[in-house]
């Protein structure tokens, strides 16, 4: 390659080098010239030296590391607090809502997506793991759940079947309902919502002829919304009466009052004890606005009908030395700390199920089939050997539970 015609009349000055200069590669032409500082290195696709006191980082490069911290820290301090809150203090139902799963996926995607920020994902990948050793217990995750060996039933083991039904059943759906009920095959019934809604007030259903049609030679009890069905006799019927509880807002009080029903059965010459139970709901879907005192009114009337129903359900099962099964709607998730108002002589028949995330609402309507809001709790002495939630076929937003036991 040849240099331009005007190249000849390029001159270069001499630069004398010294002795000293020549053996060292960083030579400073004039006092001053620009130097890089020995503690302040080149980066790549730095153009000149960083002047001394600027920022080495744009605000586009540090958001994206704060921001995961951020959230990283503000989960593990909603997980400790939900520990110490969830189910003590009303104001904070809201928090109970969030579906027990969230405490596993939310701190795992924290720490994948802090994966790729070189400077975020060790302090984050620390804290998500601090987050979910605080909630693993809230998870709701059931394992080994597929896992798990499925031994044979025995022949002679008793069928159970718990279920809320919403609101018993739609008029022109009664075969159908019942037909699902019958495939069942279940030896015990215990259903929740016997009731029915006149212009959007809850009322006693009517339809107690039409049971005993459906199921000769089947056993009755009822109180308020709680039915119950045996194909063994029932040889005692007590609903639980909880004190302490706000006033009843109808007529239909027993509605209202009464939200477990226990029935002692006759089996094969031993007394076995089925509680059968909704408890209320920590808030009503569609009630008023949130932003509204008569919505924080309703959390609070709410927690307070929850509590005195569980410690009358505890207070009943620490007494009673039969054989014991609570199943019902007990409208709450493996992530609120109501858990713990169990009765703590009774544990959860899930040790049975094959499900690595058990879930019984909601079956329907826009929700997604991401809580667990049903539960069967046993004794000791009683053996589950299978327990399952099935589809309503459209019946209920509730599935239904099923359990093989042997007591």
């Amino acid at each position: 390659m040849t240099a331009p015609p005007h190249a000849s009349a390029m001159t270069v000055p001499a630069v004398p080098v010294t002795a000293e200069a020549a053996t060292n590669p960083a030579v400073s032409v004039t006092a001053s010239a620009a130097a890089v500082a020995d503690d302040e290195p080149m980066r790549v696709g730095q153009v000149g030296p960083t002047v001394a006191g600027a920022p080495t980082d744009r605000w586009w490069r540090r958001w994206p590391r704060r921001a995961l911290l951020a959230a990283a820290a503000l989960w593990l301090g909603f997980t400790t607090a939900h520990l110490l809150l969830s189910g003590r203090l009303w104001w904070w139902r809201l928090a109970d809502l969030l579906p027990p799963i969230a405490f596993l996926t939310i701190p795992v995607l924290l720490a994948v997506v802090a994966a790729g920020n070189r400077r975020a994902r060790r302090p984050v990948a620390l804290l998500s793991l601090a987050a979910l050793l605080l909630g693993a217990g809230l998870t709701g995750l059931n394992l080994p759940g597929p896992l798990r060996p499925a031994p044979p039933v025995p022949a002679d083991a008793l069928r159970v079947v718990s279920w809320n039904t919403e609101y018993w059943h739609l008029p022109d759906r009664a075969t159908e309902f019942y037909d699902l009920l019958h495939a069942q095959r279940a030896d015990v019934y215990l259903l929740q919502e016997y009731l029915d809604e006149v212009d959007g007030e809850v009322v006693r259903a009517d339809e107690l002829d039409q049971v005993r049609r459906q199921f000769p030679g089947y056993h009755l009890a009822v109180v308020g919304e709680l039915l119950t069905l045996s194909r063994y006799p029932i040889v005692a019927a007590t609903p639980l009466s909880a004190t302490g509880l706000p006033s009843a807002p109808t007529d239909f009080t027993d509605f209202w009052n009464h939200q477990v029903l226990r029935t002692d059965l006759l089996i094969d010459g031993r007394v076995v004890s089925a509680y059968n139970a909704h408890l209320p709901v920590p808030l009503w879907a569609g009630g008023p606005s949130l932003f509204s005192g008569a919505f924080h009114e309703a959390i609070r009337t709410q927690h307070e009908r929850r509590i005195p129903q569980f410690r009358a359900l505890a207070a009943d099962v620490a007494d009673n030395s039969h054989p014991i099964l609570v199943a019902g709607d007990l409208n709450t998730s493996p992530a609120m700390g109501d858990t713990h108002r169990f009765p703590p002589q009774l544990r959860d028949a899930g040790y049975a199920s094959r499900s690595a995330y058990p879930v019984s609402w909601s079956a329907a309507g826009p929700s997604l089939l991401l809580w667990r809001l049903d539960w069967a709790l046993v004794s000791d002495d009683v053996e589950v050997h299978r327990y399952e939630f099935r589809d309503p076929a459209g019946h209920s937003d509730h599935r239904l539970q099923f359990l093989s036991i042997s007591v």
